[in-house]
């Protein structure tokens, strides 16, 4: 009996891959991207997506999903698929604008020959803006570039994220990402700080000073001068400002966007950075990626400094996909290099995921959008009902088919291995 089924899984998964790629049509329009071996996927767990599938334009659900093949030399090829996916239909990015802005931040240091260990003072000269001289959190208790990234990429912090948008400052952000190919990104503003839109285009000064106590590098005030395409971002039925409900939708068209599909790409060619074409790449080294790379998978009881309490900061914290809202502990042999963000209804994840043990590995980005009563500011999100369950799912689903695709050649992961601070 055991052999049946295994047969049987083997032709469910050839079946799979032997299906052409078919678009759907989406009630907005008809841009959307559907590939048939994702579709068939989820409906072939009819308990878990059955609403997915009957929702998925209400609740903008998109995946994308890569499968990872390696030949004999342990040379990659990619593959990806697509589950209604349309770049033009905007959802709010949340924290994962910050993957993009922090390799930025270490591509702007190269080209300062600065090393991201050097300490970081930001100072204020314009309003609302505030200074930085000191971080408790660093061993040294000096503010720097990496050890911002550091907490970013285990704990999405917010604070780290604004120093780094204010040392790069907008207009270094969006040409450079521009020049790259991702044109439809716009990171316009700071996070979790009410400023105006005149008040984000202002970046704060900011000096570097090497263990001698000599600034090696001095920037002044900067102002965004950009001027972007203008948009018709708009969500939901109504919103909460100033603790009124406005009976409209909430305007978002001054606010960060990035799609799905750039996120995708920059945590793909993050992992293989040769199956990207060279002038889309992020200027780093491979120290840098190998830095990166390592604080995107290790767990917050991983750190000692910051020293992470995993009460409030449980190994799956900002681990969406395959294991949604779990705060048990977490297997070391499966790691998940990813970004998440969470807000105004919004959950996205884009994640490489490696299990050393089984040898299998894929990428898998999604997003849903899950705000039932379609208001706005008003913290009655479904991220426990609907969006985390969904993307624990999701991965599960995933990461199973993986478990049983046939490969011609095990992927030796031993590149992905990273010796974690404890």
């Amino acid at each position: 009996m055991k052999i049946f089924y295994a047969l049987l899984s083997l032709l469910y998964s050839f079946s799979y891959a032997r299906q052409p790629i078919q678009k759907m049509n989406n009630s907005i329009n008809d841009t959307a991207k559907t590939d048939i071996l994702l579709e068939n996927i989820l409906k072939q767990h009819p308990a878990l997506f059955n609403e997915i599938l009957a929702k998925k334009d209400t609740w903008n659900v998109q995946i994308i999903y890569t499968q990872v093949n390696r030949d004999a030399s342990n040379n990659v090829s990619l593959s990806d698929y697509y589950f209604n996916v349309n770049d033009t239909k905007y959802f709010y990015p949340a924290s994962t604008v910050k993957l993009p802005v922090a390799l930025l931040a270490l591509q702007r240091l190269n080209e300062l020959k600065i090393d991201k260990n050097t300490t970081m003072i930001t100072e204020a000269a314009h309003s609302s803006q505030a200074a930085v001289y000191n971080d408790p959190t660093q061993a040294f208790g000096k503010p720097g570039i990496a050890h911002y990234i550091k907490k970013i990429l285990m704990v999405s912090d917010n604070d780290a994220y604004n120093r780094l948008y204010e040392f790069l400052g907008q207009d270094y952000i969006n040409n450079e990402l521009h020049k790259k190919g991702y044109r439809d990104a716009q990171i316009l503003h700071r996070l979790d700080i009410v400023l105006t839109e005149e008040e984000n285009r202002y970046t704060n000064p900011v000096k570097f000073i090497n263990d001698n106590g000599q600034v090696v590098y001095d920037q002044p005030l900067q102002k965004s001068k950009n001027t972007y395409p203008g948009r018709k971002d708009f969500l939901g039925k109504g919103y909460y400002s100033g603790g009124k409900l406005i009976d409209q939708p909430m305007d978002f068209s001054k606010k960060n966007r990035l799609s799905l599909e750039s996120l995708h790409r920059i945590v793909k060619g993050l992992v293989f950075p040769a199956k990207v074409p060279a002038g889309q790449r992020f200027n780093i080294t491979d120290n840098d990626r190998q830095f990166v790379l390592k604080y995107m998978s290790q767990f917050p009881a991983e750190s000692l400094y910051p020293a992470y309490d995993s009460t409030n900061y449980w190994d799956a914290y900002c681990k969406f996909l395959l294991y949604g809202s779990e705060k048990k502990k977490l297997s070391e042999s499966v790691r998940i290099f990813n970004k998440v963000g969470d807000a105004y209804g919004h959950l996205i994840d884009a994640a490489y995921i490696v299990d050393f043990d089984k040898k299998i590995e894929f990428f898998l980005s999604a997003v849903i959008y899950c705000n039932s009563d379609g208001i706005l500011n008003d913290d009655q999100y479904d991220y426990e009902t609907i969006g985390l369950p969904f993307m624990k799912n999701l991965g599960k689903v995933i990461y199973d088919y993986e478990v049983k695709r046939e490969r011609k050649v095990k992927p030796d992961l031993s590149g992905m291995k990273f010796v974690y601070d404890k």
